[in-house]
């Protein structure tokens, strides 16, 4: 094929782990298709890496262009490829890329939490490319729809499963009955997990996310440092088991919302029905709903991570770049020229259902309800036909669980109610408080 311009579009690839290695192979096997896509050759010129040996097992890169000299790679090439990770390093990089003239491609949900309006900034004051479809869904093709497809609508709200490992390890105690900590070590084993967890299992990664899908979705800056998170550590096989006696599993959802109180962005584990779409959300699988004035309810399903997926995405932006290159232009910016305030927490009202460990005697339930009632929250349903799991040492007679369901109510006043009914002299262990999706 015959190209006008036969000049190769240089791509610079910065990390060559999991994701990268994949996003390599896709650009060197693909080289000719990609190019017949673009209008104009393209080229993996360089690739850095902090050990040269991580890429023996990849026969696919070219030893000659592996440099432990990343910032090289980051300013001499047309199209930089973050998938460094984290905020530090990868900010410097990403930023030198531009200042350089080079369009920026990256999976790095961390890094655009934390930094992505100054980087959008700083991308559209040099006239060059930044996509991040990868940084949140994985493989689902999400952002560039949120960022374009819909920027003649108004977005509300969204809210999803965004991270395939709490996803996978909620879906195997629901399915297995298996305990929390018994799935996470499964999990490890089978890579579906990182050696530390702590960032999936607490909810960072999924408020990284949030934060993003926030800022794209209502033209606003959120960055991680407002985003509320609670994450699945605290979820039990008897909340389980709990869920499951009513019809209902347990997600980790990102939620955002755009009310009348301002923008907030929330990550937290809630009960969902289990007739709801997002209950068949199974394994590492993520998905997404949108709520948007026009075009009403939408949906957005796929794999949510793995190497291969997710390097299909950064491909994907690759490319689009790419043709920009080619024709002489760049994408659409990304517009932040709203000033939001953030909604207080008290704004947002949801359903709750608490569960307690109550001694088994006569006005018990009475009691709670009464301290709930104090606090004006309405109780909705009441299920004392859980068996327990757990024991009180300092009491010899029957332990039972009591599980309330609550009427709409905000959550700060709903804390403050469990909290009064903890001091309760027939009240043992720790409640467990869960929303329950509407």
């Amino acid at each position: 094929m015959v190209f006008d311009n036969e000049t190769p579009i240089r791509v610079g690839l910065l990390g060559a782990g999991t994701v990268g290695s994949q996003t390599a192979r896709l650009i060197v096997e693909q080289k000719d298709e990609l190019a017949a896509r673009i209008g104009r050759p393209i080229e993996l010129t360089g690739v850095a890496c902090l050990d040269p040996a991580e890429t023996d097992p990849y026969p696919w890169i070219d030893k000659s262009i592996v440099t432990t000299d990343t910032m090289a790679v980051a300013t001499s090439s047309d199209i930089v490829i973050e998938l460094i990770g984290g905020t530090g390093v990868a900010r410097k990089f990403v930023l030198a890329a531009i200042e350089s003239g080079a369009s920026v491609v990256t999976a790095n949900k961390a890094l655009l939490a934390k930094y992505g309006p100054e980087i959008y900034a700083a991308a559209e004051a040099k006239g060059v490319d930044i996509y991040f479809e990868a940084a949140v869904g994985g493989a689902i093709p999400f952002l560039r729809p949120l960022r374009e497809s819909l920027v003649g609508d108004k977005v509300t709200s969204m809210l999803g499963i965004v991270n395939g490992t709490t996803n996978y390890i909620l879906d195997e105690m629901t399915t297995k009955g298996l305990d929390f900590d018994d799935v996470l070590k499964d999990a490890q084993a089978k890579g579906y997990a990182e050696a530390d967890p702590t960032g999936d299992i607490e909810g960072d990664d999924a408020a990284n996310k949030a934060a993003i899908m926030a800022t794209l979705g209502f033209h606003t800056s959120v960055t991680i440092d407002d985003v509320s998170v609670e994450g699945i550590t605290k979820i039990t096989a008897d909340d389980i088991a709990a869920a499951t006696a009513e019809g209902k599993v347990i997600k980790l959802l990102a939620v955002v919302e755009n009310g009348e109180a301002g923008v907030s962005a929330r990550v937290y584990p809630a009960l969902i029905d289990e007739s709801h779409p997002l209950a068949s959300v199974h394994g590492s699988f993520n998905a997404v709903f949108v709520k948007a004035e026009a075009a009403d309810d939408l949906m957005f399903y796929g794999r949510g991570a793995g190497g291969a997926p997710t390097a299909s995405a950064v491909v994907g932006d690759v490319v689009t770049v790419a043709r920009h290159i080619a024709a002489g232009c760049t994408g659409p910016s990304i517009p932040l020229y709203k000033d939001l305030q953030q909604a207080p927490i008290n704004a947002s009202k949801a359903a709750f259902a608490v569960r307690f460990l109550i001694h088994d005697k006569p006005g018990v339930l009475a009691a709670i309800a009464a301290e709930f009632a104090k606090r004006g929250v309405s109780i909705n349903g009441v299920n004392q036909d859980l068996k327990p799991t757990l024991t009180d040492p300092g009491y010899d007679g029957e332990i039972q669980q009591l599980r309330l369901v609550t009427h709409l109510t905000d959550e700060e006043t709903l804390r403050a109610t469990v909290e009064a009914v903890q001091s309760l002299d027939f009240v043992t262990g720790t409640p467990s408080i869960l929303r329950v999706l509407d």
